[in-house]
C-alpha cells in the first residue's frame, strides 16, 4: 500500500456539548441556487413533488461534490424549461458552482438524481430523472460531462422520479431502475374542486395522484458497451401503473442477488425478489412490506435502508403523508418483515409531518443507525385549516437508542433543523472529511440547507471506498462487515434511495470508543469474499477487490 498524505478537511468548527449539532452552512459555503419547482399557488401536482440531490466525487480528488436537481414552471416548460441541475465542486474550502464549465446546462424539468460509474472507467456518471425525458451524463474525466442519453437508450420521456443503479444480473456492470409517477397532461387534468380527488379536509386543492393515470416503472440492463436495454417485461418487473417514488436496490435476503423495493404514492409498495436468473418475483404483500400493520396502503415517498436493530439484516423505513405515520419494516430474515413503527417510537411523533427524503446514518458515531427525515406539505391551503399541520415543516432527527427504539431530537438540536420549510430531497455525506455525516436538503422554491454535523462526543469512526475489479467499479451492492470491540456492523454500498436523491458511496461506520475495526469482511457483488485484518479508526480507507487496502488517509486536524 502506497503511503498517503493526511486528507485535507474544512476548518474545524467550534465544539460544544450538543448532540449532535447541525448547522446550516449552505449560504456561507456557496450552495445558494434557488430551487424552481412550480408557482407558489401549486395548482398542479407537477408543481409540488420537488427535487433531489446527490453527493459524489466527480473529479476524484477525495471529497464529496454536490449535484442538486432543479425543476421548472408550467409557463417556462412550454418554452424549454429551466436548468435541470446545478453542480457544485467541493474545493476543500467551499462549494463552487461549476455547472456551466462541466457542461451540465441542459434545460427541462429535472426531478431526481442517481449516480454510478456505468461504464467502469473510474469516473462517476450522472442520471437525472425528469418530467420527460430523463438524461444520462457521462463523465469524461476532464471536469466535463457529455449527454449520452440518445446513444445509451435511457431517455424515457415519462415522468421519472427516483432511480437507482445496481448490478442485478452480476455481470460486472450496473443496471438501472427508474420509478415513474403520473401521466400528467395539463389539458386533461381536473381542476381544483372538480372531483373528490381535488379536495383535502374541506379545501379545494390541486388534483392527484388518486384519479390520475399512473406510469409503469422501467428496468434497464447495462449491455457493457455504453448502451442499455429495456428489460422490464422479460425481467418480470410487473408494476401495475402505480405511482412510483422511492427506490432501493438492496439484497434483502442476503442471497447475493440485489432485490428492488419501490415505495408507491397512495398505493401498495412493491418488493421484487431477485430470482438469480435475470428475473424478479413481486412479493410485497407476502413479505409484509406492501402495507402497514393495519393493512392500509399509504402515501409512500422516500425510502431508507439500514440495519437499525444491528441483527445483520437490512430494514426498510418509508416516509408518508401527514395525519399518517411513517413506517418501519423490520427484517426478520427469509424475506419476511413486520411493521415495527410503534414499538420503535416512530408512530405518533410523525403524524403532523409529511415526510419525503430520509436516510439511515450513524450521526453521532456510536455504532447505531440514526434517521434523518426531510418534511414539507404539498398544499399551501393547509395553513388556512386548523388541522394540526403546516405547509412549512421542520426536519426530524431520530436518535437510535440501541434498544430497538428511537428518540426524536430535532427540536433539541434547534437552529435551521427546527425552522419550517417545505423540504423534499435529502442526501448524506461527510462533505468536510472530518469523520461525521453531514446532509443536504432540497427545499422547494427556496435555497438548499447544507447541514454540517458538529457532533462533539468524541466517538471514533472509519469510512471505506470500495473499487470493484470483477465487480462493477463502484462496488455497488457490496456488503461491508466490521467487528470492533465485539460489536458487528454491516453496511451496503448503495446507489439511489431517500427521495429523488443519492448518498455518498463512501461507507461510514461509527465506532464509539473502539480504536478501530478489529476485522473487515467484504462480500463483493462478483460473489467473492475478502477478509482483512484490523484497521485503525479515523481514516478514509480505499479497498480494491482482490488487492485489499490500497489507500488509507487519516484525518489531520
Amino acid at each position: 500500500m502506497a503511503a498517503a498524505a493526511p486528507l485535507a478537511v474544512f476548518p474545524a468548527p467550534a465544539q460544544d456539548d450538543a448532540f449532535p449539532g447541525f448547522v446550516d452552512v449552505a449560504a456561507s459555503l456557496g450552495v445558494t441556487a434557488m430551487n424552481v419547482h412550480g408557482d407558489a399557488d401549486k395548482d398542479y401536482i407537477i408543481e409540488v413533488n420537488g427535487n433531489g440531490a446527490g453527493f459524489f466525487d466527480y473529479d476524484n480528488d477525495g471529497d464529496a461534490d454536490l449535484l442538486i436537481a432543479n425543476g421548472s414552471t408550467i409557463d417556462s416548460f412550454r418554452t424549454g424549461g429551466d436548468p435541470m441541475a446545478v453542480l457544485y465542486r467541493n474545493d476543500g474550502v467551499r462549494f463552487v458552482d461549476v455547472t456551466e464549465e462541466a457542461g451540465l446546462t441542459k434545460n427541462g424539468w429535472g426531478v431526481g438524481v442517481c449516480i454510478a460509474d456505468y461504464d467502469n472507467d473510474g469516473r462517476s456518471d450522472v442520471y437525472v430523472t425528469a418530467y420527460g425525458p430523463n438524461s444520462l451524463f457521462r463523465n469524461t474525466g476532464d471536469g466535463t460531462f457529455v449527454d449520452v442519453t440518445a446513444d445509451s437508450g435511457t431517455g424515457d420521456d415519462r415522468w421519472g422520479t427516483n432511480c437507482a443503479f445496481a448490478d442485478y444480473d452480476r455481470d460486472g456492470d450496473v443496471d438501472l431502475y427508474v420509478a415513474n409517477y403520473v401521466a400528467f397532461d395539463e389539458e386533461r387534468i381536473p381542476r381544483r374542486g372538480e372531483s373528490e380527488n381535488c379536495t383535502f379536509m374541506g379545501a379545494d386543492v390541486m388534483c392527484g395522484p388518486r384519479g390520475l393515470p399512473g406510469e409503469p416503472d422501467t428496468l434497464y440492463r447495462n449491455e457493457g458497451d455504453g448502451t442499455f436495454t429495456d428489460v422490464t417485461a422479460e425481467a418480470g418487473i410487473d408494476d401495475p401503473d402505480y405511482y412510483g417514488f422511492g427506490v432501493a436496490f438492496t439484497d434483502f435476503d442476503l442471497d447475493g442477488w440485489p432485490d428492488i423495493y419501490v415505495a408507491n404514492d397512495s398505493l401498495p409498495n412493491l418488493m421484487f425478489r431477485n430470482n438469480g436468473d435475470g428475473t424478479f418475483t413481486e412479493i410485497g404483500l407476502v413479505s409484509g412490506t406492501a402495507l402497514n400493520e393495519q393493512g392500509a396502503q399509504q402515501a409512500g415517498m422516500g425510502v431508507a435502508v439500514g440495519d437499525y436493530d444491528a441483527n445483520g439484516l437490512p430494514d426498510v423505513f418509508v416516509t408518508h403523508f401527514s395525519h399518517d405515520t411513517n413506517t418501519l419494516y423490520q427484517n426478520l430474515g427469509g424475506m419476511l418483515f413486520i411493521d415495527s413503527t410503534l414499538q420503535a417510537g416512530l408512530g405518533e411523533v410523525s403524524l403532523s409531518y409529511l415526510g419525503w427524503g430520509t436516510a439511515f446514518g450513524d450521526l453521532d458515531n456510536d455504532g447505531l443507525a440514526d434517521l434523518f427525515v426531510a418534511n414539507g406539505h404539498v398544499y399551501p391551503e393547509i395553513d388556512d385549516l386548523d388541522v394540526g399541520t403546516r405547509f412549512f415543516q421542520r426536519k426530524e432527527i431520530y436518535r437510535n437508542l440501541g434498544n430497538g427504539a428511537f428518540e426524536e431530537i430535532g427540536l433539541t438540536i434547534g437552529g435551521d433543523i427546527a425552522v419550517g420549510k417545505s423540504a423534499r430531497g435529502l442526501a448524506m455525506a461527510d462533505y468536510d472529511n472530518d469523520g461525521d455525516l453531514d446532509a443536504v436538503a432540497v427545499n422547494i422554491n427556496d435555497r438548499p440547507s447544507l447541514y454540517r454535523n458538529d457532533a462533539s462526543d468524541g466517538n471514533l469512526w472509519i469510512a471505506f471506498r470500495l473499487e470493484g475489479v470483477r465487480s462493477n467499479r463502484d462496488a455497488i451492492g457490496a456488503r461491508i462487515r466490521i467487528e470492533a470491540d465485539g460489536r458487528v456492523q454491516i453496511r451496503e454500498v448503495a446507489s439511489g434511495g431517500s427521495y429523488l436523491s443519492h448518498n455518498d458511496l463512501r461507507v461510514h461506520f461509527g465506532l464509539g470508543e473502539a480504536a478501530g475495526a478489529d476485522s473487515v469482511r467484504i462480500d463483493w457483488p462478483s460473489g467473492e469474499t475478502e477478509e482483512l485484518g484490523g484497521i485503525p479508526a479515523g481514516q478514509f480507507v480505499t479497498i480494491r477487490e482482490g488487492d485489499g487496502v490500497v489507500d488509507a488517509r487519516p484525518v489531520d486536524r
